[in-house]
């Protein structure tokens, strides 16, 4: 099996998860993007199924798996929204899901995984910790595990994200990915520089988390101590195996941003664009406002927002200027 998704791959998923997610609309930013200096579209997520782009990674691995693949259940750990994600496709294909949250996990986020009918295990230890516990789950109970971003099903599932974004704009420039454990941008990346090679692929990655930018100047993957981020869904320490090759093939630049750039980026989209994004989300918008990347006054950039879920005191403290 490759450890990668081709164009074919994600070319299925579209197709197996047409009929179960939401082709999320672009929209036209104009006031954010006079602010930035570019022709601006975001492309919410945070209105998928869900409230997050994770559901097309996680349904799309779900329904490739046999029955008897996920007859006992399908298990994963998440920040959030990978579990939401992997809770609704479990309650929809009648199978058990079991998730392992960090104990930092965001009230909401854990409240709505369990909503949607799914065993919730709340553990203390960072990412690689949480996984290998879900293994040692998984092997005691026959479970089927989902990784976040490492599987090639659930990459080509989130680039889809990168088809619908050529769908309704095939003249794009440039395209602005969240960057956590890389799978999001990994689809996106390959959906679009397949199809669209001119158009430049942008990572944002939290000034906090920098995984990924520092391991391109190293030329190799570079483990960095685990810091806090307001950006709770971008929070890792080491990129991913499997998405690392693919971001370096496919991704033009990776740029860092800072707390405050993205607290401005959620202000900027509530007011300016009335859309409630997460800070993994509005991390996008917070690198054109941060002056991150270099834009021009024609170019068709597109900010992929990638969810929606967060703490309602949080975000009510967030949006109101003190």
């Amino acid at each position: 099996m490759n450890s990668f998704p081709t164009m074919q791959d994600i070319l299925d998923a579209r197709t197996r998860l047409k009929p179960h997610v939401r082709h999320t609309p672009l929209l036209r930013a104009d006031k954010i993007g006079e602010t930035v200096g570019c022709r601006l579209y975001l492309k919410p997520e945070t209105l998928q199924i869900t409230g997050a782009f994770k559901i097309r990674g996680a349904l799309n691995k779900a329904l490739s798996l046999s029955r008897e693949e996920i007859a006992n259940g399908i298990i994963a750990t998440s920040s959030g929204n990978h579990a939401q994600g992997l809770a609704y496709a479990a309650r929809m294909l009648g199978v058990r899901a079991i998730l392992v949250l960090p104990v930092s996990t965001p009230k909401i986020k854990i409240e709505n995984t369990k909503a949607l009918g799914a065993e919730v295990i709340l553990f203390d230890g960072d990412t690689a910790a949480r996984w290998e516990r879900v293994y040692e789950i998984a092997s005691e109970n026959h479970y089927a595990p989902i990784h976040a971003f490492e599987d090639p099903i659930v990459m080509a599932g989130q680039g889809t994200i990168g088809c619908e974004i050529l769908d309704d704009l095939a003249d794009v420039d440039t395209v602005i990915v969240p960057v956590g454990g890389g799978g999001l941008i990994s689809g996106i990346a390959t959906a679009i520089k397949e199809t669209r090679p001119s158009a430049r692929v942008i990572g944002a990655e939290p000034a906090l988390t920098p995984k990924y930018f520092h391991s391109r100047i190293n030329k190799k993957r570079t483990s960095l101590p685990l810091q806090n981020t307001i950006a709770d869904g971008l929070r890792i320490s080491v990129p991913g195996q499997n998405p690392y090759p693919i971001i370096e093939k496919y991704v033009d630049e990776i740029v860092l941003v800072d707390d405050h750039h993205i607290v401005e980026g959620m202000r900027a989209l509530a007011k300016d664009a009335k859309l409630v994004a997460e800070p993994a989300a509005a991390i996008t918008v917070g690198a054109l406002l941060a002056g991150a990347l270099d834009v021009q006054p024609e170019e068709k950039v597109c900010a992929v927002l990638s969810g929606g879920n967060w703490d309602l005191d949080d975000l009510a403290a967030v949006y109101v200027d003190r």
